[in-house]
């Protein structure tokens, strides 16, 4: 069950990490959707956004993900990422995140991100991640 819902959690991050990229499309039980609109300082040579980019968004989605559960907890924090770039992302297209909770334990969080060219099927990357959650009084 989602504690809270996407504008509540907009709102949150507006106050806590208000330097955050992307835009929460929704949240569900255990899931957050998001989405980038790809602008000129995402991109690297070559029109394709840049790895920084993807992960940065991929990061946020999880974290939003586990909000969702947790519900407003400032100190949830990243303690592992990994990505594997699968092919290239368009710079020409919004870059959609689909994060999916694995696992939500009274003190790690673990997740997957998938991330999407909009209008392709085909992921662009694959991100795994780790967050670290404070002991609850």
């Amino acid at each position: 069950m989602t504690v809270m819902t996407a504008t509540a959690i907009e709102e949150f991050l507006d106050e806590v990490f208000p330097q955050r990229a992307g835009t929460i499309e929704g949240v569900d039980e255990m899931r957050a959707t998001m989405s980038l609109a790809i602008e000129d300082e995402h991109l690297r040579p070559g029109a394709c956004v840049s790895g920084p980019t993807m992960m940065g968004l991929a990061d946020v989605c999880l974290y939003v993900a586990i909000l969702a559960q947790i519900g407003p907890e400032p100190m949830a924090v990243t303690s592992d990422l990994h990505c594997r770039f699968l092919r290239r992302a368009r710079g020409d297209r919004d870059l959609i995140a689909n994060a999916r909770l694995v696992k939500l334990g009274s003190r790690l969080a673990v997740g997957e991100v998938q991330l999407f060219s909009a209008g392709d099927e085909a992921p662009v990357a694959l991100v795994t991640a780790t967050y670290a959650l404070p002991e609850s009084d």
